[in-house]
């Protein structure tokens, strides 16, 4: 699972990050921003999905293979 942890206070985000990350990037921002504040606000999670992120990479696998079927089609 990924998380991105916003700030109580205004409007920034982390990026998707794993918890440890995410959590001491939020500490850092508003210690620099929010100095003397507790760090509140939320965390959204995301789960990630096995075996996707790889959907461009089939579409143009499939479209390529599509292309030599009609190619080979036109010299008959």
């Amino acid at each position: 699972m990924v998380n991105r942890y916003w700030c109580g206070e205004c409007s920034f985000k982390t990026p998707w990050l794993g918890e440890s990350e995410g959590l001491r990037r939020q500490i850092e921002h508003y210690a620099r921003r929010h100095p003397g504040t507790v760090p509140g606000g939320h965390v959204e999670t995301r789960k990630r999905r096995p075996g996707r992120g790889h959907g461009c990479l089939q579409l143009a696998a499939i479209a390529l293979v599509l292309l030599a079927v009609v190619a080979g089609c036109e010299r008959w």
